[in-house]
């Protein structure tokens, strides 16, 4: 089972690592759900996550809000991409929506031919898309080299617990193509329920392992 934990600087790294957690969603500012960490941040968490053989996932995101990037975001973004990859992260997490809440074809193009060489993440942008258009929107993703989607399952505010009918439908069409990550409401009271409930060997939260 991976835990996966989603970090908001480096104040707790070490616990979470030595409390098992093998995988880091290095984020800045989550009470905006998450921005694009320092490099400095990005460097040391590096560094740490060698001690412990623990994987480094940078936030790539300049701003809170919404996934629709203006022209200038998306160079910022492109810019976070490469000092992520020069830092030593070995993946990066990321979205990019337009106005009509689908996926922004062209700019994440951009952003993925940049990723190239590192695990991309499509993060819970992909929860903003309509049920419907979800899956088609997998297809994508899985087409272009994405390796993973952390999903809700549904609308951020509600229990996961809600969402793990539609979750088991997303984890059905990707069959083994690309891996669904479950996130957003796990800790250590559920985990175990949800792992065993949806078949999954990987979660992700902020609470997920203490």
């Amino acid at each position: 089972m991976i835990y996966e934990f989603c970090a908001e600087n480096t104040t707790l790294l070490e616990k979470a690592m030595q409390a098992g957690a093998r995988r880091i969603e290095l984020c800045d500012n989550l009470a905006v759900g998450g921005t694009t960490p320092s490099f400095g941040t990005v460097r040391a968490a590096v560094e740490l996550g060698r001690r412990y053989d623990t994987s480094i996932m940078t936030m790539i995101r300049p701003r809170g809000g919404d996934f629709v990037y203006a022209d200038l975001e998306i160079e910022i973004m492109l810019a976070d991409i490469k000092k992520a990859k020069e830092a030593g992260s070995q993946g990066v997490v990321f979205g990019a929506l337009n106005e009509a809440k689908e996926l922004d074809i062209p700019k994440m193009k951009r952003l993925l031919d940049a990723s190239r060489g590192m695990e991309v993440v499509f993060h819970m942008a992909f929860d903003v898309l309509a049920r419907y258009s979800q899956p088609a929107a997998m297809d994508w993703l899985i087409e272009h080299g994405v390796g993973r989607i952390l999903t809700h399952g549904g609308p951020a505010g509600q229990p996961i617990e809600e969402h793990v009918d539609w979750l088991d439908e997303l984890l059905e069409h990707a069959a083994d193509r690309i891996e669904l990550l479950p996130g957003g409401g796990i800790s250590l009271v559920n985990r175990d329920w949800l792992a065993e409930r949806l078949a999954v060997n990987q979660l992700h939260g902020t609470r997920i392992v203490f």
